[in-house]
């Protein structure tokens, strides 16, 4: 007898802490609503000229990003530059915020060969080729993106595929650039018309307080079905 009165109340008490849970929820998203979006999230447009790239490596033009992106960041480049000869280049170099011995190099080849390569440099192991396809290598209606978080690494798809994946850099932050395309100060100039395009967005996810709601929304309910248990062991 004893059993078949206790059902009643335990599932009434389950519907209960059901309702309970959805009514704090209520309560909990309203006010995270009202929180304004991630603080740490920047985001940069920087529009280099063809001109830039019509100079060799020892003579590279410099340029720096507003801000310094840290932690998680997205670098998208879009080449709208106009070769002037097959031997013509876009290099770009990333720099190290805290070291500038290192950098990241992209490296887009003109027409008809189109190659593509990426580098990277170290005071400890120099510079090294992590990618190159001499052929074929990028396409000028797919942009290219450089992807890295702290956590993960880099990774960059060439518009096609990706070509580098999760490389250990050990918390790199960029602020400076640097740009040429000549391989030879005697070549012919490397562009003639154009633009190349740097779209940039960082941040710190955690920074978000919204971050933390599948957390606490899960402490929650890990605490009602604790009760819940608690609660059948008794019954």
């Amino acid at each position: 007898m004893t059993r078949f009165l206790l059902k009643p109340i335990s599932a009434k008490f389950v519907q209960t802490s059901i309702v309970l849970f959805f009514l704090l929820l209520i309560q909990i998203l309203p006010v995270y609503a009202q929180i304004p979006s991630n603080p740490s999230v920047q985001l940069e447009a920087i529009d280099i000229s063809y001109d830039k790239f019509n100079v060799v490596n020892s003579n590279a033009n410099s340029g720096s990003f507003e801000n310094e992106h840290t932690t998680n960041w997205q670098l998208t480049i879009i080449n709208n530059i106009v070769y002037a000869n097959p031997l013509g280049n876009a290099v770009i170099r990333l720099y190290d915020g805290v070291d500038k011995e290192k950098f990241i190099e992209i490296g887009m080849g003109s027409p008809p060969d189109m190659k593509f390569w990426v580098a990277v440099r170290h005071p400890e192991v120099g510079y090294a080729v992590l990618h190159d396809q001499k052929l074929g290598g990028w396409n000028r209606d797919e942009e290219i993106i450089a992807v890295y978080a702290d956590d993960v690494g880099l990774t960059i798809h060439n518009g096609k595929r990706i070509v580098v994946s999760n490389l250990s850099l050990d918390y790199y932050k960029i602020k400076d650039f640097s740009v040429y395309g000549m391989e030879s100060s005697t070549d012919p100039l490397a562009t003639n018309s154009g633009n190349l395009i740097l779209n940039i967005v960082s941040g710190n996810p955690a920074a978000n307080p919204l971050f933390y709601l599948p957390y606490i929304l899960a402490g929650i309910a890990g605490v009602i079905i604790v009760i819940l248990l608690k609660t059948k062991k008794r019954n």
